[in-house]
């Protein structure tokens, strides 16, 4: 084959090439592997032969290369020259993140007892048997104490069961009045159903002063389930038992779900549990040294969890810790 020839015939084609793709045919059609100047390549026998076609190559690479370069600036003058960004637009919103709705609940009823005068303290969340159990008055056959309720890290550590322990803590920092509430995770062995979970959030309330009753304690209650649920939400108590109160009440509101007729969300009852209540044990105000002739008080723990539920309907309290953002992005 004459390479001059096919050297020139070359160069014509990437000269008249007006695109990157036009050039890569060309490239192609004269130094691909199929080529006639590849071909002639692998058969060559002479060494001035070889140099010739050598030569040629040579020439059509950097014929390419130069005019592959030459291509890629023309475009990018096209473009500085054609394409404008205006600046003065507003960009692509981006997706911003919230609050969970249990902290949207937790500092909702943190801001209503603010607005009642209490102080938000905050508790923890490992707490010795001494905080938890014998300073609530538990006796020791209490099943609270027991490893099947209560997550015990060795003899006497334990992760709290419920934000009690904090209103002991304030009781021994201070002397009455004291009008508090602590709110954070607690943990207890519950199998999860409908409306239990192993970790959950829970509020605890304190009043300590002179003169308190009963009624002051419904009274805030009643004030804080019309504040979170409205007022067509009905509310009862029933009377209980704890160690720790005396006497002790259990506050229920009317379920969301199916509006008293019952289901498996208030087993069947019409009415789900927010939590106990109760005027302070005289032994619990002992134990801190306060004298039950000259004060009383009462307490409080409702779980945030349920809360949650009451006020945007959820059917299961599972659904607040799967983290499915299909869920949490109502919120």
């Amino acid at each position: 084959m004459d390479a001059d020839a096919v050297a020139a015939e070359a160069l014509v084609a990437v000269e008249a090439a007006s695109s990157v793709a036009e050039l890569d045919e060309a490239r192609v059609r004269y130094l691909g592997r199929k080529s006639e100047l590849k071909q002639a390549l692998r058969e060559v026998r002479d060494r001035e032969t070889g140099m010739a076609l050598n030569s040629a190559r040579r020439r059509i690479e950097e014929a390419v290369a130069a005019r592959q370069a030459g291509l890629e600036r023309a475009e990018l003058d096209r473009s500085l020259s054609e394409e404008r960004t205006d600046i003065t637009f507003p960009g692509e919103a981006q997706p911003r993140g919230h609050l969970h709705l249990i902290t949207q609940v937790r500092r909702e009823v943190e801001d209503i007892f603010l607005g009642m005068g209490y102080e938000v303290v905050e508790g923890r969340e490992v707490e010795t048997s001494h905080y938890l159990f014998d300073a609530l008055n538990m006796p020791a056959g209490h099943p609270t104490r027991s490893p099947l309720h209560t997550f015990f890290l060795d003899d006497d550590v334990v992760l709290r069961t419920e934000t009690s322990p904090a209103q002991i803590h304030a009781m021994e920092a201070r002397k009455p009045p004291i009008y508090i509430v602590s709110l954070g995770r607690c943990y207890r062995r519950d199998t999860a159903d409908a409306t239990h979970y192993p970790i959950f959030h829970q509020v605890e309330g304190l009043a300590v002063d002179r003169g308190l009753t009963l009624a002051d304690l419904k009274g805030t209650l009643l004030r804080l389930l019309r504040l979170l649920f409205g007022e067509e939400r009905e509310a009862r108590f029933a009377t209980h038992f704890f160690p720790f109160t005396e006497p002790s009440i259990e506050a229920y509101v009317s379920c969301f779900l199916c509006d008293g007729t019952g289901c498996r969300v208030c087993r069947h009852s019409g009415w789900i549990e927010i939590g106990g209540a109760g005027m302070v044990d005289p032994n619990v105000l002992r134990f801190v040294g306060y004298d039950p002739e000259e004060v009383t008080g009462f307490a409080f723990g409702w779980g945030l969890e349920r809360m949650a539920m009451l006020r945007h309907g959820l059917p299961d309290i599972r659904a607040l810790w799967e983290n499915d953002l299909r869920l949490l992005e109502q919120f």
